[in-house]
């Protein structure tokens, strides 16, 4: 980077945006397989999103919870008609913040990559690692460059209100596990026994094929992510047990969605009372590189829904 550059960058890196107002803030909740509907839900109404990167996976259904707005999209589709890496992310995830949507409670079915993570237990994830390599990761590229912060790629606030509401809830016989790394693998194949014996000796605590991709958009479109993962098998590297296998999913994921839906719904109530506030809100405060009057119009536009807090209005400029 060139001295001039640099300034630049430092320049727009050094406007400030004013701390975002929650009063009106939506939560967002994505449920993913087995969880294709959100009970609960009142006043509902389906909503068609156009966005700049594509449809979403489906309608998303917006209603109420008590007095908080909920936002749900089924992220494989109603009919779970996306496989893993299909899943249009960046429409998803930009649909949910342009209808004000500010927290997101990702429900997910994950395999377990330890012993003492058992099937019907759940775990709030608070780390990832990445293996997928077929999907966009950012909302930037075409003249702009952003740097989010991911060493938390979980939102550390929205993930202990997630755990204290489903720790609360779990039956007797079956465990809420706060924390451990979700491995993030391509799909949609399940893993083999060499590459699940590997993720064992990283220590990561259990596997699935979509969270780490929302959690990257998901910080930059200033959105705080907690994870609440459904823990359907043991994958395929426990010898005592049968391979992971469709019917064994399905079965556990019945077992695990009204609970789930449960749990969701105890957390929303919680994040309507206190509306937490998440550094995750504003991540691109420091992230955005490129001088704006460097970046072209068309992609300005595109990003202007993230970045109009830092950059000003598109519609300002015209």
């Amino acid at each position: 980077m060139t001295a001039s550059n640099s300034a630049a960058a430092a320049a727009v890196k050094a406007e400030i945006c004013p701390t975002p107002d929650l009063d009106q803030a939506c939560l967002g909740v994505l449920g993913g397989s087995g969880l294709y509907a959100m009970e609960g839900l009142e006043c509902v109404r389906e909503i068609a999103v156009d966005t700049p990167f594509g449809a979403p996976s489906d309608l998303l259904r917006r209603g109420k919870i008590n007095d908080l707005e909920v936002v749900f999209l089924a992220r494989h589709g109603r009919h779970h008609t996306y496989t893993p890496s299909e899943v249009p992310y960046r429409a998803n995830l930009w649909a949910l913040r342009s209808l004000g949507v500010r927290w997101i409670l990702s429900v997910s079915a994950v395999g377990s990559l330890q012993e003492r993570y058992r099937p019907l237990d759940m775990m709030v994830p608070d780390q990832f690692i990445d293996r997928t390599h077929q999907r966009p990761l950012t909302f930037f590229g075409s003249g702009a460059v952003a740097h989010v912060t991911a060493a938390d790629p979980f939102c550390p606030v929205l993930s202990n209100l997630l755990a204290d509401a489903a720790e609360s809830m779990m039956p007797s016989g079956r465990q809420l596990h706060r924390g451990g790394t979700y491995l993030c693998m391509e799909g949609p194949a399940f893993s083999t026994r060499a590459e699940s014996e590997l993720y064992r000796s990283w220590d990561c605590g259990v596997i699935g094929m979509t969270n780490h991709t929302e959690a990257r958009l998901a910080r930059e479109a200033e959105m705080a992510y907690a994870t609440l993962a459904m823990i359907t098998d043991y994958d395929c590297w426990h010898q005592q047990h049968d391979s992971v296998s469709v019917n064994m999913v399905i079965e556990n994921l019945r077992n695990n969605a009204s609970l789930a839906q449960e749990i969701v719904k105890v957390a929303a109530e919680r994040i309507a009372e206190v509306r937490p506030t998440s550094s995750a809100h504003q991540a691109l405060q420091h992230a955005l590189m490129t001088p704006r009057e460097q970046v072209p119009a068309e992609t300005r536009r595109r990003l202007d829904l993230l970045t109009s807090p830092y950059w000003g209005p598109m519609d300002a400029e015209t």
